[in-house]
């Protein structure tokens, strides 16, 4: 008997037959023996609808009633599936957030799971009860609801997941698995069946939009197994050659390992350049505290040689939703930043190859910079990490960047898909 934490994203629960479709997946958990707990979004398109509804009440709304109101649309599809699991053949009951209680901090729309009580949890398990948990939400201080954030219900599962010391967590998307690269830009892109916590970290830090960074930094320090499924995908799911498995560095096999597992792309980028900043010590740290006060995260940061003037030009990237606020902000800290222009452009893209092999191989870099310069796509800006390289280029070469280093690194399938 197996433990298990299933999670089903908002396009699975959209209607009435596709959470008919989700209990049938759960009830061949069931007949197979496992105790299952399953974690579950709001419909596609609800909280969208909810956080309308608030916007339209007040622009100055109170977050704490604003986390009652958004966490509506996840309750409603728990109750729903353990109705369609009833019907089906399967004991099963909802969970809210309050009822386990999954704690978390005050910070009312982004809070963070603290820890989670699984005494009645584990006993209704035990008993054969599928526990229906809604994603997204949790408990401060014993009293009000929180939210974790849009795309917490991956972060709500893995913290399941580690509490219940549940053998695996499947996450139940509309892809596959994780795919070396986006198969809507490279029909050749493969499925990859292992990635670590590292690279699929790294991953979706830059792009990757398969599963939400905070859900992967915590399976990480927690150790709990994750595996991508597709949601529309019939078949056995205790097929261990179906999705993507996210493990540790140890549960890759050398002969499994590459160099490179994937290459990723973010067109919500911005770049921002401060003209003529004074070249001195402490010019730099006026630049970037006022934008870490305001909670803007600062991306690539490149600054070019001291002109003979005694100043220099500083360039970085923000994430574009990001923009307005920090031209804000950097226009009130003009004079303690001591610069002449700000100049900035919406129309960059950051691509990225990440793998662990990169470690312990040189000329991943000057591939990647070779191949961009032989097609014509300048590079505005690099950063690097141990296993990950990632440039700033002109949006409109995305997608040819994207194909040649995918190429460029021997990730192309044999055969298209």
């Amino acid at each position: 008997m197996a433990r298990i934490v299933m999670k089903f994203g908002g396009t699975s629960m959209a209607g009435i037959e596709r959470i008919r479709n989700v209990a049938a997946r759960v009830k061949r958990e069931v007949d197979a023996g496992n105790q299952v707990a399953v974690v579950v979004s709001a419909m596609a398109g609800e909280t969208d609808r909810l956080v309308g509804f608030c916007r339209e009440a007040s622009s100055l709304y109170d977050a704490k009633e604003y986390d009652v109101v958004v966490s509506a649309g996840e309750q409603i599809t728990s109750g729903l599936l353990a109705i369609a699991l009833q019907a089906a053949g399967c004991k099963a009951r909802s969970w809210l957030g309050w009822q386990l209680p999954i704690n978390t901090s005050d910070a009312h729309g982004s809070a963070r799971i603290g820890e989670i009580d699984t005494v009645a949890l584990d006993a209704s398990l035990a008993d054969g009860v599928v526990a229906v948990i809604p994603g997204f939400q949790g408990v401060a201080d014993g009293q009000r609801v929180t939210t974790l954030g849009r795309g917490g219900s991956d972060t709500s599962a893995v913290a399941m997941a580690a509490a219940m010391k549940a053998d695996r967590c499947d996450i139940y998307t509309d892809v596959d698995g994780v795919y070396t690269t986006d198969p809507r830009i490279v029909p050749r892109a493969r499925k990859l069946g292992k990635v670590t916590y590292e690279e699929m970290l790294e991953l979706a830090s830059v792009g990757a939009k398969v599963l939400q960074t905070r859900s992967v930094g915590l399976a990480m320090k927690e150790n709990v197994r994750v595996r991508v499924l597709s949601s529309f995908e019939d078949g056995d799911t205790n097929d261990g050659h179906r999705g993507t498995l996210i493990v540790g560095e140890e549960e890759i096999d050398d002969m499994e390992r590459q160099l490179i597992t994937g290459i990723a792309h973010d067109k919500n980028e911005a770049k921002i350049t401060l003209t003529q900043v004074s070249d001195r010590p402490g010019s730099v740290a006026a630049i970037f505290a006022p934008l870490a006060d305001g909670g803007i995260n600062v991306d690539m940061i490149v600054q070019n040689v001291a002109h003979s003037t005694g100043s220099t030009d500083v360039t970085f990237t923000v994430p574009a939703a990001d923009l307005a606020r920090s031209l804000d902000i950097l226009d009130k800290a003009k004079d303690a930043i001591g610069y002449a222009t700000i100049v900035h452009d919406t129309r960059v893209a950051k691509v990225s190859v990440v793998g662990v092999g990169m470690r312990s191989h040189a000329g991943v870099a000057s591939t990647m910079f070779t191949t961009l310069g032989e097609r014509g796509i300048n590079i505005q800006a690099i950063a690097t990490s141990e296993i990950k390289v990632s440039v700033l280029i002109e949006e409109d070469y995305t997608e040819l960047a994207v194909r040649v280093l995918h190429t460029a690194y021997g990730l192309d399938a044999e055969d298209a898909a």
